[in-house]
């Protein structure tokens, strides 16, 4: 009886081992098996070349030439205004004035003593010739008339300081205070524009940014003027983009009396200079991923390769490349969702 139980549990083992071995074998060769890969159908479009157009229409806004708020440099009342919204001003001219009967009479005391000091000095500078005065009393007059002449000086400047003045030709375009208002030093008064020039500003895309030209040509219309076109030229191109990727160009025109502008009107730019250019294309739909970081598959022979490229710019439905692709090379346009980096694909009739 033992015997017997001994013989089957020996054929249970033998029957267990001989099972692993089967299975082992049946995996192995399940490995070394070739994996039978079905090539994915897709659709190619060849990178071309095309001759595309640069030129831009774009909307800016005009600006005066020059804008200017005017500070008061000084504290005290205003005695007299000389300036009203809408006045034309030289520069140079005094806008206002405020309270000067303390500083006129600060700066009659400082003339006297300077004219003092200077005669002093004159009396030293001669009797030292004579050798009848020492070097130290002669020392001590010239620092006299030195101090002197900085006190009239200081004296001068805070007395005119008390004519606030336009540092520009322009119109005053804003008025703070009235006669009896107390002004402190910096309090901004009024402001004035100069519109004899204007600028126009307007932002570009990256591609513009580098086809324009400081001195290049443009055409601003408004709507005010239909069919008029002004004549202006770029005076800057910004060196930094904005968060919108764009670059600040200024165009600077000349105002003129049959058409008047007035800084914060809207304005179309034309950028006449932007002539057209041959550049490599490929249709939009072959993008994957976005404008800043764009890749494409390129068909080469049977396999999809993933490639990055560089985007220069955009005409319609058409992508401008710049760098990352040749002309002829074949990108997936359709059915590039469903690839991998060196996927086999069989190319769609």
């Amino acid at each position: 009886m033992k015997k017997i139980k001994i013989y089957l549990l020996l054929a249970l083992v033998l029957a267990v081992v001989i099972s692993v071995l089967l299975y082992n074998k049946s995996k192995m060769e399940s490995k070394s098996r070739p994996e039978i890969v079905s090539a994915i159908a897709v659709t190619v479009s060849p990178v071309t070349k095309a001759t595309v157009s640069n030129s831009r229409t774009l909307v800016g806004t005009i600006i005066a030439n020059n804008d200017v708020t005017i500070p008061s440099e000084t504290q005290g009342k205003i005695v007299a205004v000389y300036a009203n919204v809408g006045d034309y001003k030289p520069t140079g001219s005094v806008l206002f004035q405020v309270d000067d009967e303390l500083k006129r009479a600060a700066f009659a005391a400082a003339e006297a003593s300077f004219e003092k000091s200077k005669k002093d000095f004159e009396r030293f500078q001669a009797l030292q010739q004579q050798q009848t005065v020492s070097e130290q009393q002669y020392e001590n007059a010239r620092l006299a008339l030195k101090n002197a002449e900085a006190q009239y000086t200081i004296a001068r400047r805070q007395l005119d300081d008390t004519k606030i003045k336009t540092p520009i030709s322009g119109v005053i375009t804003a008025r703070y205070v009235d006669v009896g208002a107390t002004v402190q030093m910096n309090n901004v008064v009024a402001n004035v524009v100069d519109i004899s020039k204007l600028k126009v500003k307007v932002n570009v895309g990256e591609r513009e940014a580098f086809l324009l030209n400081a001195g290049d040509k443009t055409e601003v219309e408004t709507n005010v003027y239909p069919g008029v076109a002004f004549i202006g030229r770029i005076v800057s191109i910004g060196a930094k983009a904005d968060d919108a990727h764009t670059y600040p160009v200024e165009i600077l025109l000349d105002n003129n009396s049959a058409h008047p502008l007035k800084a914060g009107m809207f304005a179309k730019i034309s950028f006449t200079s932007l002539s057209a250019t041959e550049e490599l294309t490929i249709p939009r739909q072959a993008l994957l991923g976005s404008m800043k970081n764009s890749k494409v598959f390129v068909v080469e022979g049977d396999v999809a390769k993933l490639r990055s490229i560089v985007i220069s710019g955009e005409s319609g439905n058409l992508l401008l490349i710049s760098s990352g692709l040749d002309e002829g090379d074949m990108v997936v346009v359709n059915g590039q969702n469903n690839l991998k980096d060196n996927a086999s694909v069989t190319i769609a009739r």
